[in-house]
């Protein structure tokens, strides 16, 4: 018994160091630091009255332009676009339609600009069941 006591060797954690080490430096150099922008949504309820009694604006946004009520507008320039329409006691409702082609980035480009636009209520519409 003593001999075989004798043969075992101690188990040499060296390379599970090298394999720690290497692990924390692929996931420090492969994850990014940026902070991420937070983007507030409500969900529509049923049934519920229009934020104001104007008519709705109506926004369509697809991968190469976007349009307000038929003109294009600059994604830049919406902001600015919308303030002679925006309400303060009463928010306007803004429709906004999206396209086939759009991504989630762009939607979510979309939404940042009209944060710049107070008085501005959107809706995203979806897709109906088929």
């Amino acid at each position: 018994m003593a001999s075989r006591a004798q043969r075992r060797r101690r188990l040499s954690l060296t390379s599970l160091i090298d394999v720690i080490f290497l692990l924390l430096l692929f996931f420090m150099l492969s994850s990014t630091f940026t902070r991420f922008a937070e983007i507030e949504l409500s969900a529509a309820i049923a049934g519920a009255p229009a934020p104001s009694a104007d008519a709705p604006l109506f926004l369509q946004l697809s991968a190469a332009d976007l349009r307000l009520n038929g003109a294009p507008v600059a994604l830049e320039a919406l902001a600015a676009t919308l303030a002679p329409e925006a309400k303060p006691d009463a928010p306007r409702a803004l429709l906004v339609s999206l396209r086939d082609d759009v991504t989630a980035q762009r939607l979510t480009d979309l939404l940042a600009a009209l944060r710049g636009a107070p008085g501005i209520a959107p809706t995203i519409l979806g897709r109906a069941p088929q």
